[in-house]
């Protein structure tokens, strides 16, 4: 996305930059403690950008900082030659030079989380470049400071023999693999899991299994969540007490899907999906991450899975509606579990003097079909909310701030509301005290939602109350066809030209009150709401216990359906 490539682009060049300047002003002048402080903060540039580019290349802006720092050492001590320094020196530019493979090298290992088993190589590798540069912000802090190179030659010392202790220990398992199993598959076999989440998904999704994570644990089954990208690691071990496990490559993933797994769940169609649906012992059901009208949610690549977990109705007719064929039985309407929290308003209620409304816009999309967003047109209808009285929660798609654009169109609807909110005292909320809150604790404290076309308006719908939709496109008429959903709400106009008569219809007279329950059934199932999520818990067992007997152990080997990515 564009954002993604500015902080990039910006990363790379902090880091390019500083690197250069710093060595210069430390090699070429006479202000060696402004050299050693531009270093310092060259190097937390280079953290930077291996945070926006996890798989950046910082070799040479980090031997060039390296350089440097170590000759405003030599400067600021002026002792001659010092052994311990030269020590320094070499043990430091082995680690730079180190790093890079080392990283990639862990990179290959499993890592697990939630589990009792030591994997402390790959996360001693995956650390390897921080450190290094954590190491070079202490040099360069001792070299301000006038210490004796002896001094900075301890923690060098001791960085340089964790790093050696990791080299030679994944020297040995590639040259000596051990044999058996690993203590991974050993200790997931002592767990005997019954199915696993598969995740593969672009930074910043990983709100997509944590939607799923507390009805899989209620699924009273043991699981396993098996992710394909580092970085999710850590925030999704934290929401669970399962296993967690980044699976790099094909074989760890024959290593961690144990014979006792049943069942594989799935949240998206990442390209990933293929290297485990290859898995023909398991049964492959897609769960979705939300349920709306836009073209992902109709997408062809769902009829690879064994079964299909919809929430209404509606969703089996939007895949025919798109000219998808899957086989009816592959359906399973089992509602949409995460409405359980909303609560449901069962009379309408009109002409509020003060309402709450809830303004959800997405994203701009992998692509230009696919973009739904509001926000340019967004300034207009909150100052028209704003006029009627209306108090304002502003929940914006996760994935808003990868487009330049959108940040600042977001951003210049937090500055209106906080003035706003100066002015008039009412409590409308944005921000990051707006993504505090669930989504079900935001459909709650409001009396009508503004959405784009999204899986918030399904949310929504459990509740009862009235929403309005935007039309971004040029549909027109066609608007409503293609999005059988805001048939029951409010259509606002990209031109604005309708935008108080929608407002009123939404806050006041509310028309379509009655015709919402209808499309709630289709959409969201004919569930009853104390037992809501036991729809979703049901199925999901039943296809744990479907005539399943335990395969033999083996490792796949068919090619992958799609290339990674």
């Amino acid at each position: 996305m564009r954002g993604d490539l500015v902080r990039k682009l910006t990363a790379r060049g902090l880091a390019t930059a500083g690197a250069v300047l710093a060595f210069l002003v430390v090699a070429l002048t006479d202000a060696t403690a402004w050299g050693l402080c531009l270093a310092v903060a060259a190097l937390a540039a280079t953290v930077w950008e291996r945070r926006v580019r996890p798989g950046a290349d910082t070799v040479a802006e980090t031997t060039l900082i390296a350089a440097g720092v170590l000759v405003g050492y030599v400067r600021q001590l002026d002792a001659g030659f010092d052994p311990a320094l030269a020590a320094t020196a070499l043990v430091v530019l082995g680690l730079v030079l180190l790093a890079g493979p080392l990283r990639q090298a862990g990179n290959l290992e499993i890592r697990a989380a939630n589990l009792p088993v030591r994997t402390w190589v790959p996360q001693v590798a995956a650390h390897a470049g921080d450190a290094v540069a954590g190491l070079l912000a202490v040099l360069a802090v001792a070299a301000l400071a006038g210490l004796p190179a002896a001094v900075a030659l301890v923690p060098v010392l001791l960085v340089g023999a964790a790093a050696a202790a990791a080299t030679l220990e994944l020297a040995r398992r590639r040259l000596r693999p051990a044999a058996g199993r690993s203590t991974v598959a050993r200790a997931l076999r002592r767990q005997q899991p019954e199915f696993v989440l598969h995740f593969s998904a672009p930074p910043g999704s990983e709100y997509q299994v944590t939607m799923w994570l507390p009805y899989l644990e209620r699924i009273g089954r043991p699981f396993v969540v098996m992710l394909r990208e580092p970085e999710f690691l850590a925030p999704i071990a934290a929401a669970t007490s399962a296993p967690v496990i980044y699976c790099p490559t094909l074989r760890t993933m024959d290593e961690v899907l144990v014979p006792s797994m049943r069942v594989a769940f799935y949240v998206n169609h990442g390209a990933k999906n293929s290297h485990c649906i290859r898995f023909t012992q398991l049964t492959h059901v897609q769960l979705h991450h939300g349920d709306s009208d836009k073209a992902p949610s109709a997408n062809p690549v769902s009829a690879i899975f064994d079964r299909i977990f919809v929430a209404g109705e509606a969703a089996v007719e939007r895949y025919a509606r798109a000219g998808v064929d899957i086989p009816a039985e592959k359906f399973v309407v089992v509602g949409r579990p995460q409405v359980e929290a909303i609560e449901v308003r069962p009379q309408p209620v009109r002409g509020l003097a003060n309402p709450t409304v809830l303004y959800t816009p997405t994203w701009t999309g992998h692509h230009a079909d696919a973009d739904y967003c509001s926000l340019p047109i967004a300034e207009t209808l909150l100052r028209r909310l704003l006029a009627r009285g209306a108090t304002v929660i502003v929940r914006a798609h996760p994935y808003t701030a990868q487009s330049p654009a959108s940040a600042r169109q977001l951003g210049r609807l937090h500055d209106l509301l906080a003035a706003d909110r100066a002015g008039t005292g009412r409590p409308h909320l944005f921000g990051a005290a707006a993504s505090r809150l669930t989504l079900a604790e935001s459909v709650n404290r409001a009396d009508a939602l503004v959405s784009d076309v999204s899986g918030v308006v399904s949310d929504w719908l459990y509740s009862g109350k009235p929403y309005a939709v935007t039309d971004m496109g040029a549909d027109g008429d066609r608007f409503v066809e293609r999005f059988p959903l805001a048939a029951s709400g409010y259509v606002l106009g990209r031109d604005m030209a309708d935008v108080d008569a929608v407002l009123t219809r939404l806050l006041d007279t509310d028309p379509l009150a009655e015709a919402r329950w209808a499309t709630r059934r289709r959409y969201l199932g004919d569930f009853p709401g104390e037992s809501y999520a036991e729809v979703f818990l049901a199925a999901a067992r039943r296809e744990l216990d479907r005539g399943w007997t335990a395969p033999a152990p083996r490792a796949a080997t068919t090619a992958p359906l799609s290339p990674a990515t």
